[in-house]
């Protein structure tokens, strides 16, 4: 059985004060968590906060991006080998936000998936399509061709090492959930075009919902059979949703 992960998105959100008491507020209620993982992706500067606060500690941390070149002249960039001497498991790989306002394409995508992995990171490899790509039919060309930049450029195995997170566009942000029943359609599509490489590597790869997860509908969310848990971002700013999540993931552990 696949381990569900909450993995929390803060994106450009807080202050090294604000850092400090999240973490600690959800180090101190998360005791009962022991089936499902947990895990925190603040901004970059507050890693060293969230790695001293957490060592120790059953809950992981990782990046919110990680660049696809090794070193050398890329101003403003952080490469993977960095991010993992601060302790990271995971590095958000593509996310739709770096997609749009950073432009960044499926192959550059891939490029930084490599990087983790060959660092030793966890990419968690976002996926998902637009408003109007839903409503014109394209779901399911979107986020083939988001998961095969990955799964034919760099191979199934590289696709099991990771993890996938399923984010409609229109859900980020907007208060607007999939349903249960449109998540999951999606993430069976993702674990089937994937089992058609390597059934093994289908079983095993976890499958995040990401888009407006929230304490109210979290376990009907995780409770479907390819949801694996989910890639959370405004619920993941306040410690007392955050761990209600967390409980919906031990649940259905």
């Amino acid at each position: 059985m696949r381990q569900p992960l909450v993995a929390g998105n803060w994106k450009m959100n807080g202050s090294k004060a604000d850092a400090a008491d999240l973490v600690n507020g959800i180090k101190a209620g998360a005791g009962n968590i022991r089936k499902a993982e947990v895990a925190l992706c603040p901004p970059f500067p507050y890693l060293p906060i969230v790695e001293n606060l957490l060592a120790g500690s059953s809950i992981r941390w990782g990046s919110q991006d990680v660049s696809s070149e090794t070193d050398g002249a890329f101003t403003g960039q952080v490469s993977a080998r960095m991010i993992h001497e601060f302790g990271c498991t995971y590095a958000i790989i593509g996310h739709s936000e770096r997609r749009m306002f950073n432009a960044e394409s499926d192959a550059t995508i891939a490029k930084k998936y490599q990087q983790a992995l060959a660092v030793g990171l966890t990419p968690i490899l976002c996926v998902g399509e637009s408003l109007e790509e839903r409503e014109h039919g394209k779901t399911e060309e979107v986020v083939a061709r988001h998961l095969d930049a990955v799964l034919e450029g760099i191979g199934a195995e590289a696709i099991g090492s990771g993890v996938i997170a399923y984010e409609p566009v229109w859900a980020i942000g907007t208060g607007v959930t999939a349903t249960p029943e449109q998540a999951q359609e999606v993430h069976a599509f993702l674990r089937q075009r994937i089992a058609a490489k390597s059934q093994a590597h289908a079983d095993a790869v976890r499958i995040l919902y990401g888009g407006s997860m929230k304490p109210g509908n979290a376990m009907e969310l995780i409770g479907q059979g390819d949801i694996d848990g989910g890639l959370i971002g405004g619920a993941a700013l306040k410690a007392s949703d955050f761990l209600a999540i967390c409980a919906a993931a031990e649940a259905n552990a």
